[in-house]
């Protein structure tokens, strides 16, 4: 089931070109009850609310969801996690283009492990706001893997188990000396959407092509195949330094072919088996 958030925190059901009105299904998360347990109330409650989906799917109203603004369908993670050169070819160009590694020597992710990056995530439709407009911003495509329940020392085999979904994932950067986690985590440099798939529509999350034009034109183009450390196994490093919870993303890293993007650029993301999303560009 694809699951959209979009307008005023409405929950739709996405098939095809079609968007259905379901957000009655929100009621099947509780609302009561403090201090909350930590992560996303709707991504915790992904099962009731699918459940109830699928009966007001029959009868939700109808429209295309070109026609709305389109939300991220996580809207309250307690991390999102990055995957810093996740890609053999992205290792190598970061290492050839000094506009990437800015002087600093560029390690594999097993030198330099994961990192953290503030949890404001935007969806397609609010766009990105470029800071630093003296600086070079990139962009990062990427696979976006969401838990669905808490997981701490999760084993490589079980790991697709704590998965909830996957999305298409924008990991924007400046690129300059500071510590990446501080320059991908500017105000509104994660990009989630343009809508949740659940777990079950996507069997091997190692093997989906995808690719990102800027403007029209091919910048990056790959498949998870070429992952260095795959999803089961980002999941299970990830928990045994963190304890995930629902909601917390996963950004599996990015392929070769990253480059700068400008105020006005549009940047058009496709995925094998989520869909596609056009984000804009704009000056902060």
């Amino acid at each position: 089931m694809k699951l959209c958030i979009y307008n005023d925190n409405k929950l739709g059901v996405v098939e095809n070109e079609q968007l259905i009105d379901v957000s009655e299904a929100l009621e099947a998360i509780p609302q009561s009850g403090w201090p909350r347990p930590p992560g996303d109330a709707f991504i915790a409650n992904l099962d009731n609310v699918k459940l109830l989906a699928g009966t007001l799917r029959k009868w939700g109203f109808v429209q295309r969801h070109t026609s709305v603004k389109i939300h991220s369908p996580v809207a309250n993670p307690t991390k999102v996690i990055g995957a810093p050169v996740n890609y053999k070819k992205h290792l190598e160009e970061s290492i050839q283009d000094e506009g990437i590694h800015f002087g600093s020597k560029v390690k594999t992710i097993e030198e330099c492990g994961l990192f953290l990056k503030q949890n404001v995530l935007v969806g397609p439709s609010e766009g990105v706001a470029l800071h630093f407009p003296d600086r070079r911003n990139d962009h990062e495509i990427e696979l976006a893997m969401v838990i669905g329940r808490e997981a701490k020392n999760v084993s490589y085999d079980n790991a697709l188990d704590y998965v909830a979904g996957y999305s298409i994932g924008l990991d924007m950067t400046v690129r300059g000396p500071e510590d990446r986690s501080m320059r991908k985590g500017i105000d509104g440099y994660s990009v989630l959407g343009p809508w949740l798939v659940t777990a079950d529509e996507i069997s091997d999350p190692d093997n989906l092509k995808f690719e990102i034009r800027v403007n029209g034109q091919v910048r990056q183009k790959a498949n998870t195949s070429d992952l260095i450390f795959d999803c089961r196994r980002l999941i299970e490093y990830a928990s045994s330094f963190y304890t995930l919870y629902p909601g917390d993303v996963i950004m599996t890293g990015t392929p070769e072919g990253v480059g700068p993007v400008e105020p006005g650029d549009v940047m058009h993301c496709e995925f094998e088996r989520i869909g596609a999303m056009d984000v804009e560009l704009r000056k902060a």
